[in-house]
């Protein structure tokens, strides 16, 4: 597609970039990512795919805006108060730049509308705060065949990687999905969620950017993947490791003899 003026001056700083220029751009505007929640990861994530082009987003999150998201959840305002995120969001977006396509569902992701809602988006960015849900988006973009980035937060820390079980690496080796990492969920009460423990909002900031950046060079095929990679942080040491972790051979739905067949 060809770029008009007004966008080659938008995105001028991109185009610029050996690794980007007019036709990543162009890629980037013909692009679709599904954002899975509008709070604390989505909010820095939606704001920084919005500004760099990528042409079409769509929103998955049940939730109205609260007084409490406010110190961290960065794309809704005061005003917002008890109004959809998806609205919320979405009016950000179109503020922002009014350039991009944006889908809004205000439902709750079940087994039921995953495979609909996901079907024809390049790239799935999960932002969920439950492991329920991110263990139903990991299904959903395995039988999808879709790339999934996925970040997590946790007080003064987070954590994110990419996940791509269906293709094979260069060694013809199985690349590990989100069940490989974590194939049980943890007993119920056992980890505090934030409305519990609390959270730092500038840790969501980190992450939430952290995961738009990854979710671009997915879309452009830039850089080095974090496939096999879980990027570990911690605020309050100033510090980031990554650490590998491989295919587990006997992972319920993409191991040898899996047991999960359909979401």
């Amino acid at each position: 597609m060809a770029l008009s003026s007004e966008q080659v001056e938008r995105y001028a700083r991109h185009i610029l970039l050996r690794d980007v220029g007019g036709a990543g751009q162009a890629k980037l505007l013909a692009s679709r990512v599904l954002v899975i929640g509008a709070g604390g990861l989505g909010s820095p994530l939606l704001l920084y795919l919005a500004a760099a082009g990528v042409g079409h987003l769509t929103i998955v999150d049940d939730d109205r805006v609260d007084l409490s998201n406010l110190q961290r959840q960065i794309i809704h305002r005061t005003d917002d108060l008890d109004r959809p995120k998806v609205d919320s969001a979405e009016e950000a977006i179109k503020a922002l730049n009014p350039d991009i396509t944006v889908t809004r569902h205000p439902v709750r992701l079940t087994a039921e509308n995953a495979m609909d809602i996901v079907a024809g988006h390049d790239v799935v960015a999960d932002g969920s705060d439950s492991f329920e849900t991110r263990a139903l988006v990991n299904d959903a973009c395995y039988f999808s065949k879709t790339t999934l980035v996925s970040a997590s937060v946790g007080q003064f820390e987070g954590q994110l990687t990419t996940f791509k079980g269906f293709r094979r690496d260069t060694e013809d080796q199985s690349f590990p999905c989100y069940r490989c990492l974590f194939p049980e969920p943890p007993p119920p009460g056992s980890i505090p969620t934030c409305s519990e423990a609390g959270i730092l909002g500038v840790v969501t900031g980190v992450m939430g950017s952290l995961q738009a950046l990854e979710v671009v060079k997915e879309l452009l095929d830039m850089g080095e993947s974090l496939t096999g990679k879980l990027v570990l942080y911690d605020a309050l040491a100033a510090s980031t490791r990554t650490v590998k972790f491989r295919k587990d051979p006997e992972c319920p739905l993409c191991g040898r003899n899996p047991s999960i067949t359909s979401v």
